[in-house]
Protein backbone atom coordinates (compact mmCIF):
# COMPACT_ATOMS: atom_id res chain seq x y z
CA UNK A 1 0.00 0.00 0.00
CA UNK A 2 1.66 3.69 -0.94
CA UNK A 3 0.45 6.36 1.18
CA UNK A 4 0.73 10.04 0.02
CA UNK A 5 1.04 12.64 2.45
CA UNK A 6 0.32 16.67 1.55
CA UNK A 7 0.96 18.87 4.11
CA UNK A 8 -0.97 22.74 4.45
CA UNK A 9 0.30 25.70 6.91
CA UNK A 10 -2.26 28.37 7.80
CA UNK A 11 -2.12 31.76 9.56
CA UNK A 12 -5.37 33.59 10.78
CA UNK A 13 -4.22 36.75 12.13
CA UNK A 14 -7.41 37.85 13.63
CA UNK A 15 -11.47 37.36 14.04
CA UNK A 16 -13.89 36.41 11.77
CA UNK A 17 -13.64 38.90 9.08
CA UNK A 18 -10.00 38.93 9.09
CA UNK A 19 -7.52 37.65 6.12
CA UNK A 20 -5.41 34.78 6.37
CA UNK A 21 -2.93 32.52 4.72
CA UNK A 22 -2.73 28.94 3.42
CA UNK A 23 0.75 27.60 1.57
CA UNK A 24 0.37 23.58 0.19
CA UNK A 25 3.07 22.93 -2.08
CA UNK A 26 2.22 24.94 -5.41
CA UNK A 27 -0.54 26.95 -3.61
CA UNK A 28 -0.22 29.52 -1.70
CA UNK A 29 -3.19 31.98 -1.55
CA UNK A 30 -5.23 34.68 0.75
CA UNK A 31 -8.17 33.21 2.39
CA UNK A 32 -11.50 34.80 3.82
CA UNK A 33 -14.95 34.50 4.23
CA UNK A 34 -16.80 35.31 1.12
CA UNK A 35 -18.94 38.80 0.64
CA UNK A 36 -22.00 35.87 0.02
CA UNK A 37 -21.51 35.33 3.65
CA UNK A 38 -20.60 38.76 4.43
CA UNK A 39 -17.06 38.33 4.87
CA UNK A 40 -14.34 40.15 3.02
CA UNK A 41 -14.11 38.02 0.15
CA UNK A 42 -10.20 38.35 -0.22
CA UNK A 43 -8.53 35.17 -1.77
CA UNK A 44 -10.28 32.22 -1.85
CA UNK A 45 -12.36 30.68 0.74
CA UNK A 46 -13.74 27.20 1.24
CA UNK A 47 -16.59 26.83 -0.74
CA UNK A 48 -14.47 27.34 -3.62
CA UNK A 49 -11.77 25.11 -2.60
CA UNK A 50 -13.80 22.34 -2.36
CA UNK A 51 -15.50 22.96 -5.25
CA UNK A 52 -11.88 23.49 -7.12
CA UNK A 53 -10.71 20.14 -5.46
CA UNK A 54 -13.88 18.06 -6.56
CA UNK A 55 -13.59 19.89 -10.03
CA UNK A 56 -9.65 19.41 -10.66
CA UNK A 57 -9.92 15.60 -9.38
CA UNK A 58 -12.77 14.89 -11.83
CA UNK A 59 -11.48 16.40 -14.98
CA UNK A 60 -8.51 14.89 -14.44
CA UNK A 61 -10.00 11.11 -13.84
CA UNK A 62 -12.14 11.98 -16.44
CA UNK A 63 -8.84 12.61 -18.70
CA UNK A 64 -6.67 9.22 -17.52
CA UNK A 65 -9.82 7.38 -17.94
CA UNK A 66 -9.96 7.94 -21.57
CA UNK A 67 -6.82 7.87 -22.70
CA UNK A 68 -6.91 4.50 -21.55
CA UNK A 69 -9.36 3.75 -22.99
CA UNK A 70 -7.85 4.88 -26.19
CA UNK A 71 -10.62 7.07 -26.77
CA UNK A 72 -8.79 10.40 -28.64
CA UNK A 73 -10.40 13.77 -27.89
CA UNK A 74 -10.26 17.26 -29.41
CA UNK A 75 -10.64 18.95 -26.23
CA UNK A 76 -12.18 18.76 -22.56
CA UNK A 77 -13.36 21.58 -20.74
CA UNK A 78 -15.32 21.95 -17.70
CA UNK A 79 -17.80 24.33 -15.48
CA UNK A 80 -18.43 23.78 -11.69
CA UNK A 81 -20.82 24.77 -10.05
CA UNK A 82 -21.35 24.48 -5.75
CA UNK A 83 -24.46 25.30 -3.83
CA UNK A 84 -24.41 26.08 -0.08
CA UNK A 85 -27.31 25.94 1.70
CA UNK A 86 -27.83 28.19 4.76
CA UNK A 87 -30.97 27.51 6.41
CA UNK A 88 -31.52 28.72 10.41
CA UNK A 89 -27.85 29.52 10.55
CA UNK A 90 -26.30 26.38 9.95
CA UNK A 91 -24.29 26.32 6.49
CA UNK A 92 -24.46 22.94 4.52
CA UNK A 93 -22.19 22.38 0.74
CA UNK A 94 -25.36 20.92 -0.91
CA UNK A 95 -24.41 20.11 -4.23
CA UNK A 96 -21.76 20.33 -6.86
CA UNK A 97 -22.47 20.20 -10.63
CA UNK A 98 -20.48 19.33 -12.87
CA UNK A 99 -20.82 20.16 -17.11
CA UNK A 100 -17.98 18.90 -18.90
CA UNK A 101 -17.70 19.41 -22.41
CA UNK A 102 -15.86 16.73 -24.81
CA UNK A 103 -14.93 17.27 -28.05
CA UNK A 104 -13.95 13.84 -29.86
CA UNK A 105 -11.76 13.96 -32.97
CA UNK A 106 -12.95 14.49 -36.04
CA UNK A 107 -14.64 10.87 -37.54
CA UNK A 108 -15.18 9.61 -34.26
CA UNK A 109 -18.09 7.20 -34.48
CA UNK A 110 -21.67 7.21 -32.49
CA UNK A 111 -19.92 3.57 -30.49
CA UNK A 112 -17.39 6.75 -29.33
CA UNK A 113 -19.88 9.25 -28.28
CA UNK A 114 -21.86 6.44 -26.02
CA UNK A 115 -18.08 5.37 -24.54
CA UNK A 116 -18.15 9.16 -23.10
CA UNK A 117 -21.27 8.82 -22.03
CA UNK A 118 -20.11 6.37 -19.95
CA UNK A 119 -16.88 7.32 -18.77
CA UNK A 120 -17.96 10.75 -17.59
CA UNK A 121 -19.94 8.32 -14.97
CA UNK A 122 -17.30 6.05 -14.39
CA UNK A 123 -14.87 9.54 -13.75
CA UNK A 124 -17.03 10.69 -11.12
CA UNK A 125 -17.22 6.90 -9.36
CA UNK A 126 -13.54 6.95 -9.55
CA UNK A 127 -12.56 10.36 -8.53
CA UNK A 128 -10.87 10.57 -4.91
CA UNK A 129 -12.78 13.54 -4.01
CA UNK A 130 -15.71 12.36 -5.15
CA UNK A 131 -15.48 9.09 -2.80
CA UNK A 132 -14.60 11.15 -0.26
CA UNK A 133 -17.92 13.82 -0.27
CA UNK A 134 -20.08 10.68 -1.46
CA UNK A 135 -22.92 10.43 1.10
CA UNK A 136 -22.70 14.53 2.33
CA UNK A 137 -22.51 16.27 -0.95
CA UNK A 138 -24.25 15.56 -3.78
CA UNK A 139 -22.57 15.39 -7.36
CA UNK A 140 -24.85 16.20 -10.41
CA UNK A 141 -23.02 15.34 -14.00
CA UNK A 142 -24.33 17.59 -16.79
CA UNK A 143 -22.46 16.17 -19.57
CA UNK A 144 -22.30 17.41 -23.36
CA UNK A 145 -20.38 15.36 -25.96
CA UNK A 146 -19.83 16.17 -29.83
CA UNK A 147 -17.66 15.52 -32.64
CA UNK A 148 -15.24 17.96 -33.89
CA UNK A 149 -15.80 18.60 -37.64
Amino acid sequence: MAEHVFHLKANWPGLRNDVGEIEAGNLKTKVSIPPEMDGPGVGTNPDEMLLGAAATCYIITLAAIMERSGLEKADLTMDSEGIVDVTKGVITYKKIIHRPHIVLKPGASEKDVELAGRLVKKAEASCMISRAVKGNVEIELMATVEVAN
